[in-house]
């Protein structure tokens, strides 16, 4: 059994480190309706953690917990061995965790290019007076900034619509739009909600593609939330299942495949 600090490498060569993260008997209500019933799992450097189960298990609330955008009345979060305060969402994202969302967020009347550059907002110093003037620092600064954007854009080989506005493009396209912006900000965590939903076949491996290239080129620690099981068991280290806000499961995704309260949720069989 690992503990806190172990890392091990894993059958393809990567190597996956000591916790991250680690959800300690998280507990989430609106008003009278339980969406989380206390839920601990962890997340470990350089892994692909995913989150399943049934609509309704709780597990967008989970991600929404994690990037600090609800609070839980139960239980707490820890990030790199110390328990996470009281945190806004930006102050998260400075701690080097960024998001992209079930329901694309991107601004449609914006060019891709300055979509993704929104994405650079942490790592911008100076000043409303000196980007206005666009001198010195400033200059330097956008200059860095746009190099980094333009390296993202070409390692999602998206370059041929960098120019475009966003709403103009096709939904899969939009989605990788998303991920870019959120590369952008150099996360050390990277969480995708529903990263595939709504794709075509040919999109979906070209997502499941570059999530394995950003995992294993750019190092990032990757949770995600995915209802194509075939895409989650080919991607995942290990999986958490979730079913109406209770952990029924965890493991590498041989031993969720084989779970009997797993097989059940899916199949309908525990809701009888």
């Amino acid at each position: 059994m690992l503990d806190q600090t172990d890392s091990y490498v894993t059958a393809d060569g990567r190597t996956i480190g000591g916790v991250m993260m680690e959800m300690k008997n998280i507990t989430l209500r609106f008003g009278g309706v339980v969406a989380i019933k206390d839920i601990s799992f962890d997340i470990r450097e350089g892994e692909i953690r995913a989150i399943i189960g049934p609509n309704g298990a709780g597990k967008s609330s989970m991600l929404n917990v994690i990037s600090g955008f609800y609070r839980p009345q139960e239980g707490e979060v820890w990030f790199r061995g110390k328990p996470r305060p009281q945190m806004k969402p930006y102050q998260v994202a400075q701690q080097g965790i960024a998001r992209t969302f079930q329901n694309i967020a991107l601004f449609e009347g914006m060019t891709v290019l300055d979509n993704v550059m929104t994405g650079r907002l942490n790592h911008m110093k100076t000043g409303m007076l000196g980007q206005a003037l666009w001198w010195g620092k400033a200059e330097r600064e956008e200059s860095e900034n746009r190099e980094a954007v333009e390296r993202i854009i070409d390692f999602l080989e998206i370059q041929s619509i960098r120019k475009t506005p966003v709403g103009r493009l096709p939904y899969g396209l939009k989605k990788r739009v998303e991920l870019a912006r959120a590369l952008a900000a150099e996360p050390k965590l990277l969480l995708l909600d529903e990263p595939m939903a709504g794709m075509n076949v040919e999109e979906k491996e070209d997502m499941s593609r570059f999530i394995l290239d950003v995992n294993d080129e750019f190092g990032t620690t990757i949770a995600l939330i995915e209802h194509d099981m075939g895409v989650v068991m080919d991607l995942s280290d290990r999986v958490v299942v979730m079913d109406y806000g209770k952990k029924i499961g965890d493991g590498t995704p041989d031993e969720v495949r084989s779970n009997q309260q797993v097989i059940d949720a899916y199949l309908g069989v525990s809701h009888d």
